[in-house]
C-alpha cells in the first residue's frame, strides 16, 4: 500500500474493530464535566495504568484535564442512551444521566458495569489525538455486560 490513505475509508476500516465505551467525567468548579470515549484500554497492572485517546479538537478535554481526579465509568449494555448523550456537542451531556460524586472528586455514572478513579500520569502526542495515560487509584465493579461500539453503532455483546 502506498500513498496517502483516504480518511473516510480509514474511519470505515477502524469501525470494524469493536471497543467498549466509557464516560470520562470530573467535577470542575462545582460543575460536572464529561465525555464518552471508545478508545479506552488497560495499560499496566504494576503500576495500575489505563489510557484513553482524545481528539485535539475536543473542547471538553482541556476542562477535564484541569481536574485532579477523573472518573472512568465503563458503560453497561443498558446505557446506550447515556453513551449517545455524553458524546453529543452543544447540549447538556448529563441530561437524563444519573451521576455519583466520589469523595475524591471523580464523577461516576450510576449503573455502569465498572468504575475507576484516576489521576493523569502522562499525555503523549499521537497524530491528531493525545494518548492520556492515567494512574488508577480506586476501582469498583457492578457486573453486567459492557456497552460496545462497533460499525459506528452501540451494540450489546451476544453470549453464545
Amino acid at each position: 500500500m502506498t500513498g496517502e490513505l483516504d480518511r473516510a475509508e480509514l474511519r470505515r476500516t477502524f469501525a470494524h474493530f469493536p471497543s467498549g465505551v466509557v464516560a470520562v467525567c470530573a467535577q470542575v468548579d462545582g460543575t460536572p464535566v464529561g465525555m464518552a470515549a471508545s478508545s479506552f484500554t488497560s495499560v499496566s497492572l504494576v503500576p495500575p495504568l489505563v489510557s484513553v485517546c482524545v481528539d485535539h479538537g475536543s473542547t471538553t478535554w482541556p476542562v477535564l484535564q484541569s481536574a485532579g481526579v477523573l472518573g472512568i465509568s465503563v458503560l453497561s449494555a443498558e446505557q446506550a442512551a447515556a453513551g449517545r448523550q455524553l458524546s453529543r456537542r452543544g447540549v447538556d451531556r448529563f441530561e437524563g444521566v444519573r451521576l455519583r460524586h466520589a469523595p475524591s472528586g471523580a464523577v461516576l455514572v450510576e449503573g455502569a458495569a465498572a468504575w475507576l478513579e484516576c489521576r493523569v500520569d502522562d499525555v503523549v502526542l499521537a497524530g491528531d489525538h493525545d494518548i492520556v495515560v492515567m494512574e488508577v487509584t480506586r476501582t469498583a465493579t457492578n457486573g453486567g455486560d459492557p456497552l460496545v461500539f462497533h460499525d459506528s453503532r452501540f451494540r450489546r455483546l451476544e453470549v453464545g
